[in-house]
């Protein structure tokens, strides 16, 4: 069966991170991409093209979608290429489940040491959200969200753990895109991050519990919502 992918996508690779391989990079800019439905979920993708609009050997391209299969953002289909995933509102779930055990104790471990250099550190974050959603620019206003969790991961010491919901959440990630900024308001969000930052600029770990649990299980008033508008790009 020949493959029709779908080319309405266009991609741009820029400069690599330090040390970054360009399998990696690779990686990185497809799956951006795929969270901002670029390349949508059902539709077929091809190595060739995306090593012809990435300037690149299939080889990275090769690399990426093996990682990309294994986060259960795009399947292989042998003989007949590669798909884009529906996205899988029991993943989403389940991804949201397990992001909320380990953010929930990042949160709390953050607020038992924090200091003054992490403390501005959130509020600049949050200061940057403002603008963003002020501009309207909501791409940027997801980057800067992801900003703001990893700061709270490096304000407790478990970076590494951050690296691990990095894995879990690909599908959440898909949600979140296209919640914003119908389903789920940007101010909404915001205050919710800045209920987070309290609770650990002010160092009382179950008021940012508290508000973290708030925070992540937002996505569970957006998501019923989101695939009934949008079935075509969900799976049960």
């Amino acid at each position: 069966m020949t493959v029709k992918p779908d080319l309405e996508y266009s991609l741009e690779l820029g400069a690599p991170p330090r040390q970054a391989t360009m399998g990696s990079h690779v990686f990185d800019v497809l799956r951006q991409a795929i969270v901002q439905l670029k390349l949508k979920p059902g539709n077929a993708v091809s190595e060739t093209e995306i090593a012809r609009q990435l300037g690149v050997s299939r080889q990275p391209v090769r690399e990426a979608i093996i990682k990309l299969a294994d986060a259960g953002l795009v399947e292989v289909r042998p003989q007949r290429g590669t798909y884009v995933l529906l996205i899988s509102k029991r993943e989403v779930e389940t991804a949201r489940f397990l992001r909320e055990a380990i953010e929930v104790a990042i949160a709390r471990k953050a607020a038992e040491r924090i200091d003054a250099k992490a403390a501005s550190d959130l509020r600049a974050c949050l200061e940057h959200q403002k603008i963003a959603e002020q501009s309207g620019v909501y791409t940027e206003f997801l980057r800067l969200d992801e900003q703001f969790h990893q700061t709270i991961a490096r304000t407790a010491d478990c970076e590494s753990a951050w690296k691990v919901l990095e894995g879990l959440k690909a599908q959440m990630d898909r949600v979140r895109f296209l919640s914003i900024p119908m389903a789920t308001p940007v101010a909404t969000l915001i205050a919710q991050h800045g209920a987070i930052a309290e609770g650990i600029i002010a160092g009382d770990p179950d008021k940012a519990e508290a508000s973290m649990r708030v925070h992540l299980r937002e996505i569970l008033k957006s998501l019923p919502k989101l695939s009934a508008e949008h079935p075509d790009l969900f799976v049960e």
